[in-house]
């Protein structure tokens, strides 16, 4: 890896990309430092010690301690996301919205109707903040005080969109995972002198320590062998004389990857599970009792609801985004144009169903896989008194999208025909 970015820098394209993605984080650190006015951080402090400290620690987690301190990034990248989801399974619930992505501008004007839809949510989420969850944490309850908090949050999320889109266009990696990589990163330090703290304190033991060392060596290997596993099909054009030249006759592969969606469906599960523990702190007493208890990793039996639901969630979101990437019966057709045929396949639907059986197999594989890195570090480290930020879901999301930024590195070296990265 050190020797891919090493090369990487040489050529002057990529330093720059590399550059900008490198300022664009250091925006987005900075802008996590500007806090919300209007606000009592006293009584925000106090919030985070209360009974859903549990839930607000690891909502916190994800933006990057802005949730923490209430700054102009606390609604973090989440509407945004959330808005992807819900345009995506649009798009396949309605023929005019499937009709309009097909269009050539078509992935712009969903890109355009997603930043809407993210404005929207974002309004609605920095309302229930203001005049629900944190509406003690306001100096003023005046109703410009309140409309001030309001637009402040909403600008943060939209200006976090803009940013994460600058990052994919301009830098190196998907702008959207590398904002949230970057706010989990930003953690390991803090959690590092606290995990210290309590060893030297005798609150934890080196035992617990190693076990979460093991865990981690374990997401990390599992990680990298599901996001590098890939089935290969063989193809065999055909060959055709056009004139005088004979063309086809080549043999190669088509790559299945085991995992087509990345970390996505981590990413997407996390934040679903998210929103009834947000909605709880709405409505106070028996409902956010009850949300504590049974859909909170912080609760009992919640930590296994939770993790049930988040399997789930994981392996319906893998095969939903590798629906939404790889379209068996394009790609058949595709083959069929072109006189490629799969060895043993009739070309055409056969071709398309054989494709779908197989995408399905190594799909079922890596969502499994997925899941299970996922939650079991969670179950693991809610029995042990280890009060880190990076357990299986955030440390799983750190390594994927470390190798996607470098995958995307080493495609764009492949592009510009370096040739000391390829010996």
């Amino acid at each position: 890896m050190l020797e891919t970015l090493r090369n990487a820098w040489k050529i002057p394209d990529l330093r720059k990309r590399i550059l900008f993605t490198l300022f664009m984080i250091v925006v987005y650190r900075l802008g996590g430092a500007i806090p919300v006015p209007g606000i009592n951080r006293t009584v925000i402090d106090q919030m985070f010690q209360g009974s859903s400290a549990g839930v607000l620690d690891f909502m916190d987690l994800m933006s990057g301690g802005a949730f923490k301190r209430f700054t102009i990034f606390a609604l973090n990248i989440y509407p945004y996301i959330t808005a992807s989801i819900i345009l995506q399974l649009l798009t396949i619930a309605i023929p005019k919205l499937e009709e309009i992505a097909k269009r050539e501008d078509g992935k712009k004007k969903i890109a355009q109707y997603t930043r809407y839809l993210t404005v929207v949510l974002a309004l609605i989420t920095a309302t229930g903040y203001s005049v629900g969850f944190f509406n003690n944490a306001l100096i003023s309850k005046s109703p410009l005080s309140i409309a001030t908090v309001i637009i402040t949050l909403t600008a943060g999320t939209a200006f976090l969109m803009w940013l994460g889109e600058e990052i994919t266009d301009k830098g190196i990696g998907n702008g959207i995972s590398i904002i949230i990589f970057a706010g989990i990163v930003s953690r390991y330090p803090a959690d590092i002198s606290q995990s210290l703290t309590l060893l030297k304190a005798g609150e934890i033991n080196i035992l617990e320590i190693l076990i979460f060392l093991v865990f981690a060596l374990v997401i990390v290997v599992g990680v990298i062998a599901i996001q590098q596993g890939e089935r290969k099909i063989p193809v065999q054009y055909a060959k055709r004389v056009v004139g005088r030249k004979m063309y086809g006759g080549q043999s190669t592969h088509i790559p299945l990857k085991v995992l087509m969606a990345g970390v996505i469906p981590v990413i997407f599960a996390s934040s679903i599970l998210a929103f009834p523990q947000t909605l709880g702190f709405f409505f106070k007493g028996n409902v956010d009792a009850w949300v504590q208890k049974y859909l909170s990793i912080y609760g009992n039996p919640g930590i296994w609801i939770y993790s049930l639901l988040n399997i789930l969630l994981i392996i319906f979101f893998t095969y939903f985004y590798t629906a939404v990437q790889f379209n068996p019966f394009e790609y058949a057709n595709n083959l069929k144009q072109y006189g490629g045929f799969i060895p043993g396949i009739r070309p055409g639907r056969p071709t398309a169903d054989y494709l779908n059986r197989v995408l399905s197999r190594i799909t079922i594989a890596g969502a499994l896989a997925l899941a299970f890195i996922a939650s079991i570090p969670t179950i693991i480290f809610s029995f042990t008194n280890l009060n880190v930020s990076f357990g299986g879901t955030a440390l799983l999301i750190v390594v994927g999208v470390a190798l996607e930024t470098m995958k995307q590195v080493e495609a764009q070296m492949l592009m510009r025909h370096y040739k000391g990265f390829l010996k």
